[in-house]
């Protein structure tokens, strides 16, 4: 080893040893007679001092040689420090520098490497290696860490066995967009990268591997956004021989194992919620528990009352913002505006104060009676200091609006602490969607996602009503992991792919091989993958997963700092049998 100590290490029990580090140089001070050098590597950063008339002449030049992130080895004697810096581990002490050797020099760099530095997103992702030295990065890959060790260690314990999977496999219809690689052994045919593991881990269950996991990297063609990645990390799981419950609690106690290894955290009780009453209450699969402001339905208190839109909505809904009756006309026409916004939609919204005084003021007041306005109050449990929202229109679309702005005045009003953590169960989610442009039924979470039991005569008659046993787990208000009870039988497998509009040929080519492994004692099973990338970040308390993947891609899919993805020359194509002209 080139180094006795790394720059983290010293403390007042290392004063006069003699000791040697290695690192990058943070900076320098030189006060004419002193030189002071701050020595950095992941694990801190250490003072180093040179002072002429005591250190070496020929030192104390080199020392004055030294720029911003020189690799340099330094030897000399620990000394207290006279000057004690409280915000860093080794600040009692500073390094006497007797021996330097220059590693390596250094161009200037394009920001400044530490916490608070200069450089913007792009340039900071050309130039990641650098970035990856600051410590604000550095920690959020140290978190990634202890959350996979952890995770690793958790299910080891429960009897879990990690297995790899293949990278190259088959490209499937159903989901995102794959990426597709080309074989040259194979001319004209493509293999896909995995969106998930879904089907081979169902092959383990054949198997007889009763309980798998995997932190595997997966890969989906789509928009990118600050909580998407081209390529994302899983932690992908499956279990035999269990039930929904099983899974349920199997997994609550990986997230609790989490929460207390990596925040010290011990988790409240995990509700649970249909999916469709969180639609009802939230507007959303994945509400966000923090806070209230649960959705008050008004039809029967606001319809046939003359106000045209509140008559012809198919649904009126709304808020109650608590203590926000002192909101000046200024502030809720902003709201208003706000909500009109092509991001959220809405033609408009009707407000009712309920004033401290006890009166009752709405934008509305024409239409609707001080005795209307009061049943009003009275269904949103409303209080003195109280403002009601409200919008109104198309039940899934008006539900959809109103969510975004319980969100934002949930932000307004300080309600969605990233240091609270609320986590929920959402389950009983419809088995199927139509999609009105394919016009056909597409799986809501993957085909091969088992129907609810006792809703499995509905298959062929009200598939609309079908439900799967299919799971969500939530966290502050973000999907962070879901799964489901997965069809075992061949016979009805087949029934859903029919469903979902695939030939029985389409079927075969498709998935035969899975359909095929069930006729040889497929076990029940059921699984659940979590978005490793969101957990992390929510760990962090940051919404982009971006600075807990050491090298990510930009909005555009663009690694820039290798200038992926990139042309390939003439030869490579011609071998792959592609023709781009």
């Amino acid at each position: 080893m080139l180094r006795t100590h790394t720059c983290g290490d010293l403390r007042s029990e290392h004063i006069d040893q003699k000791v040697t580090l290695c690192g990058w140089v943070q900076k320098t001070r030189d006060k004419g007679g002193l030189i002071w050098v701050d020595l950095r590597d992941r694990y801190g950063i250490t003072q180093l001092i040179a002072e002429e008339g005591v250190t070496a002449e020929p030192i104390v030049k080199k020392v004055r040689e030294l720029g911003r992130e020189f690799v340099v080895k330094v030897s000399g004697t620990v000394k207290e420090r006279e000057a004690k810096n409280d915000k860093i581990p080794t600040g009692d002490i500073e390094l006497w520098i007797e021996e330097i050797e220059i590693l390596n020099p250094a161009k200037l760099p394009p920001f400044l490497i530490e916490d608070e530095t200069d450089g913007g997103d792009e340039l900071r992702m050309k130039y990641r290696y650098l970035d990856l030295r600051r410590n604000t990065v550095r920690e959020k890959l140290r978190l990634r860490h202890k959350v996979a060790s952890a995770t690793r260690n958790f299910l080891d314990t429960q009897d879990f066995i990690e297995v790899e999977t293949p990278v190259l496999i088959k490209s499937t219809p159903e989901g995102a967009r794959d990426f597709v690689v080309p074989s040259r052994m194979n001319p004209g045919e493509f293999y896909a990268l995995p969106q998930s593991p879904q089907t081979f881990k169902q092959l383990l269950m054949v198997s007889g591997f009763d309980r798998y996991y995997q932190i595997v990297k997966c890969f989906r063609d789509e928009d990118l956004r600050a909580d998407r990645q081209p390529e994302f990390t899983q932690i992908d799981c499956e279990m035999s021989f269990v039930e929904q419950e099983d899974i349920l609690n199997t997994f609550e106690g990986l997230i609790r194992h989490l929460f207390k290894t990596v925040k010290g955290i011990d988790l409240d009780t995990v509700p649970r919620m249909s999916y469709a009453d969180a639609m009802k209450l939230y507007g959303s699969d994945k509400p966000d528990i923090r806070f209230g402001m649960q959705f008050v339905e008004l039809n029967e208190l606001t319809q046939n009352k003359g106000f045209g839109i509140f008559d012809a909505a198919e649904l009126v809904v709304g808020i109650n913002a608590t203590g926000c009756a002192s909101y000046s006309r200024k502030d809720i026409d902003k709201l208003t505006d706000w909500v009109k916004r092509p991001q959220v939609g809405a033609k408009g919204m009707v407000y009712i104060k309920y004033n401290e005084d006890g009166s009752l003021k709405s934008s509305v007041d024409k239409f609707y009676s001080d005795e209307d306005k009061k049943a009003i109050a009275e269904k949103f449990d409303a209080k003195p200091g109280d403002l009601m929202l409200i919008l109104s229109g198309d039940i899934n679309t008006v539900r959809k609006q109103l969510n975004e702005l319980r969100l934002e005045m949930g932000n307004r009003l300080g309600l969605r602490n990233p240091d609270d953590y609320k986590v929920l169960w959402v389950l009983d989610f419809p088995l199927l969607e139509f999609d009105e442009e394919s016009n056909r039924w597409h799986a809501m979470h993957h085909p091969f996602t088992s129907p609810k039991p006792e809703d499995l005569d509905k298959i062929e008659s009200a598939p609309r009503e079908v439900r799967a046993n299919a799971y969500d787990m939530v966290i502050n208000g973000t999907e962070v992991g879901g799964g489901s009870v997965r069809i075992f039988e061949k016979p009805l497998q087949q029934q859903m792919f029919k469903l979902l509009g695939f030939t029985p040929e389409e079927a075969e080519a498709q998935f035969g091989f899975l359909m095929s492994a069930f006729e040889y004692g497929a076990p029940p099973h059921a699984g659940i993958a979590f978005g490793f990338d969101r957990l992390c970040s929510l760990f962090g308390g940051s919404d982009s997963i971006r600075d807990y993947i050491a090298f990510p891609k930009n909005n555009s899919g663009r690694d820039v700092m290798i200038d992926s993805p990139a042309s390939i020359d003439d030869e490579q194509l011609k071998e792959l049998g592609i023709d781009l002209k």
